[in-house]
């Protein structure tokens, strides 16, 4: 069953938005207070060529070419996927294979700089107003600027456009940044409002929608005020505040929280009319649109207890994570694990010159005392607190179980597809059990099953039309 809660003032007026499930965790936005501050160009990049959901990028370069700032050196040929460009200006001096930082081998570009980022001449404003583009020139923009899902997923930004136009009746803007420590969106909010709110009404102007929602959580007064100033007298914008909870910013409980639309099992957010789009991925559009700048540098909460100068910065696609220690003034103590994304959803990285993606939000420096120590094996003791925090509304508990004894076929049929892998059941689990990693390590089984009968099928079938 699900619960829409709200809490409601005097006035009768709805100030939070929240869901059933989820768990509070230590916010630890030690940053929030950090405005964001420009990197220096580092000496090298190394920029992998695949940093979104779908197909691997071809290279637009080759060893020893002279590469300017924001040019493409890296585009799909066909089928799902974002061109990918240089964040620097320099020679290439190499491709190199490399682990990205979710743990799959990627061709990456190495770049030396010449420090003196010379930019591309295809880098100018679109030039027309928000009441002239069409949907397909956002489409084309965004797919030219090589824009995907700045929230994580790198889902690319046209695809998803493109498959919901005169699908969908509400936009919504995902302001929640429900992870502990990431503060880079919150500071976006605050520095630089007219670029998500720019991007939000270019992408209502590609669907046809006439107001877009901005879900911030309670837990940035500051921001909330601002876009609260900012949508007074303009009918575009409708601000909404939710509960600080994790994973507020889940687009399945984002949209229930806000909406009270509940999106089935196996179905996408269209299939109930709605669309989402991150804060820094509208920021993306409008930059696209104004100033002609492709997708080449994010803002990046750098933070835990072992970095010298935490803070939010704004950081070159493809920079090292050594580079960025180095930058933030190295370490007070040495880290025991460093993470790429959020304590809960993030990776840990096992390698410093892993570098900086497009979706990534965070690079995070932790010593031991941030790590879960316990003196006894792990063990459920069958108390359902991972039940009851499970906004996804499953067993998290008998997945668990099934996925350690291999038995992939009753995960499945407890909904294992269904899982977000957010982290709230390993987060809440009194007996440590790695709940999360084990419901990861199923769901690959299983789509690596059902991507084997796929081939299985399909080499039947030509078999078949062959006869």
């Amino acid at each position: 069953m699900y619960f829409r809660i709200a809490k409601i003032t005097d006035r009768g007026e709805i100030v939070a938005y929240t869901f059933r499930g989820g768990v509070h965790v230590p916010e630890s936005k030690f940053t929030q207070d950090k405005p964001i501050v420009p990197m220096t160009v580092p000496k090298t990049v190394s920029i992998p060529l695949s940093q979104h959901i779908g197909a691997h990028c071809s290279p637009c370069c080759k060893v020893g070419d002279t590469v300017l700032k924001a040019q493409i050196i890296g585009d799909v040929e066909k089928g799902l996927g974002c061109p990918v460009h240089s964040s620097v200006s320099g020679t290439v001096k190499a491709f190199e294979e490399k682990m990205t930082p979710l743990g799959f081998k990627v061709t990456n570009v190495v770049i030396e700089s010449d420090g003196e980022s010379k930019l591309s001449p295809d880098v100018r404003p679109f030039g027309k107003s928000v009441n002239e583009i069409t949907e397909s020139d956002v489409i084309d923009v965004v797919r030219r600027a090589g824009i995907s899902g700045m929230g994580g997923a790198t889902f690319p930004t046209y695809a998803k456009i493109s498959s919901a136009v005169g699908k969908v009746d509400t936009l919504i803007v995902n302001c929640a940044e429900c992870e502990p420590f990431i503060t880079a969106n919150h500071r976006l909010l605050i520095e630089n409002p007219d670029s998500v709110i720019g991007g939000m009404k270019i992408l209502l102007k590609a669907f046809g929608i006439k107001t877009g929602i901005i879900g911030i959580e309670d837990n940035k007064k500051d921001a909330i005020d601002i876009f609260r100033g900012k949508a007074s007298g303009d009918d575009m914008l409708d601000v909404r505040v939710m509960k600080t909870k994790y994973p507020q910013g889940d687009e399945r409980q984002l949209i229930y929280a806000l909406t009270d639309r509940i999106i089935p099992a196996g179905k996408l957010p269209a299939d109930v009319k709605c669309v989402v789009f991150n804060a820094e991925t509208c920021a993306g559009v409008y930059n696209a649109f104004t100033t002609g700048m492709p997708l080449i540098e994010r803002v990046v909460t750098v933070s835990g207890d072992c970095v010298k100068n935490p803070g939010n910065y704004l950081i070159p696609i493809g920079t090292k994570i050594s580079d960025i220690a180095q930058f933030c003034g190295g370490y007070v103590k040495e880290p025991y694990k460093i993470v790429n994304g959020g304590p809960m959803m993030g990776f840990a990285q096992w390698d410093t010159d892993s570098t900086v993606t497009k979706g990534t939000s965070a690079i995070l420096f932790l010593s031991k005392e941030y790590d879960k120590q316990y003196s006894q094996p792990s063990a459920c003791i069958h108390c359902g607190r991972c039940i009851s925090v499970c906004q996804m509304h499953l067993m998290p508990n008998y997945i668990a179980m099934f996925a350690s004894k291999g038995e992939y076929d009753n995960c499945e049929k407890y909904s294992v597809m269904s899982c977000v892998e957010c982290g709230a059941c390993s987060y809440i689990c009194p007996g440590n059990v790695h709940i999360t990693a084990l419901n990861r390590a199923a769901k690959t089984k299983i789509s690596e099953k059902m991507r084997a009968e796929k081939l299985k099928q399909e080499a039947k079938k030509a078999k078949e039309d062959l006869k």
